[in-house]
């Protein structure tokens, strides 16, 4: 039997070897085994999220994490800035409406990156910004922003203004260094990148976030971050843990290190590489130019017959998943996701089930095609 290849921007394969440490068996969450697990993922998961600081663990999804970041670093009537590329910026700002919040909106067309001259002019339009909000890769449409340069743009308007970074699709797939790039509060979600099944979630903040976090009057009770940063002062949650999902991640973050984190973020780099490369030589149009591609999921455009006529056969013929696009992006593209454990090979595959899908359906030689490009692609 043809063993079947997920390849969705979430959720991703699970290694083997996470999902024997999730299957151990259990431990009581207040007891001194899980305090020693709880500092062993505390000491390695900085590295991902690049700070010195903890990183708070949510039971929740990623968006509990996003919304997480806003009711602890916003505070009534506070003007903050949402930029909205895709479907998950769009979140964040219906996040914000939920909250007494003065919710300022700057739209980027999806598909494209931040125009950092343009924001620069809209952000300096507005007083009194407390805070912008921002995707490092927008998971909808496979746009990666320039998180670097965007976060000096918001120190500059003011160094008072948090800048805070939605990282779902993007830690572990790509490098972060939260001081460098001027990061105040940096979130993620287990299912992507991190290799782990969904139910957990990340908030790493600097010490200006946190001290903002404490005194801020807006109510909350399970998201109020200051007690999960109280309690990993003693290696433990304020609340019940997700205690398989962290045997997970201890794992997770044990293959990180064999590896080697620059590893990791090469070999997403080249899957992106191969994967655009191949896709071009099968005539389909990448929806993101090379300057704003994200290394850990890739979209492409075609006809909503042609795109729903290869998402069937992948699925149908060679048991390989992929997504279709969100919201008024459906019927428009694909999205290949290439995040945490997913190697070249798996390009190859599905790049060689394309050239028969397409060969067949266009009445097209295809074959060899996507795979020599992929090839140089990669040995370049």
């Amino acid at each position: 039997m043809q063993p079947n290849l997920l390849l969705t921007p979430g959720p991703t394969p699970i290694p083997p070897q996470v999902t024997h440490a999730m299957s151990a068996g259990m431990i009581g969450h207040r007891s001194s085994d899980f305090t020693s697990l709880m500092e062993n993922v505390q000491s390695n998961i900085r590295t991902l999220f690049g700070t010195d600081h903890s990183v708070a663990i949510l039971t929740s999804s990623g968006t509990s994490a996003l919304e997480a970041s806003m009711v602890n670093l916003v505070e009534p009537e506070d003007a903050i800035v949402i930029i909205v590329s895709g479907a998950f910026g769009d979140r964040f700002r219906s996040i914000a409406k939920t909250y007494p919040y003065e919710v300022h909106t700057y739209e980027v067309p999806w598909g494209e990156g931040l125009d950092l001259e343009d924001f620069k002019t809209f952000l300096n339009g507005k007083q009194n910004i407390r805070a912008v909000f921002s995707q490092a890769c927008e998971t909808s449409t496979a746009v990666v922003h320039p998180i670097n340069a965007l976060g000096q743009l918001v120190k500059g308007y003011s160094p008072d203004t948090l800048f805070v970074v939605d990282g779902v699709s993007a830690v572990g797939g790509m490098k972060f260094d939260m001081k460098a790039d001027a990061i105040d509060c940096l979130v993620t979600g287990s299912q992507k990148a991190l290799m782990l099944p969904p139910g957990i979630a990340f908030v790493a903040m600097n010490d200006t976030a946190r001290e903002r976090a404490s005194k801020n009057t807006l109510s909350r009770f399970y998201l109020d971050i200051n007690k999960y940063f109280d309690a990993l002062e003693g290696n433990s949650t304020p609340f019940t843990p997700a205690v398989s999902l962290i045997q997970g991640l201890a794992q997770v973050l044990s293959l990180y290190k064999e590896e080697g984190v620059e590893k990791v973020f090469e070999r997403h780099l080249a899957m992106r590489n191969m994967l655009r490369a191949g896709l071009k030589a099968l005539d389909l149009e990448l929806l993101v130019e090379d300057a704003y591609a994200s290394p850990t999921v890739t979209a492409f455009k075609s006809d909503e017959a042609e795109l729903s006529h290869i998402k069937d056969e992948l699925k149908k013929k060679h048991g390989i998943t992929i997504a279709g696009g969100q919201k008024h992006l459906k019927g428009q593209i694909l999205r290949i996701g290439h995040m945490g454990y997913m190697f070249p090979k798996d390009m190859l595959t599905v790049l060689a089930a394309l050239e028969a899908i397409l060969s067949d359906y266009r009445n097209a030689q295809y074959y060899g095609k996507a795979l020599a490009a992929a090839q140089e692609a990669y040995y370049e």
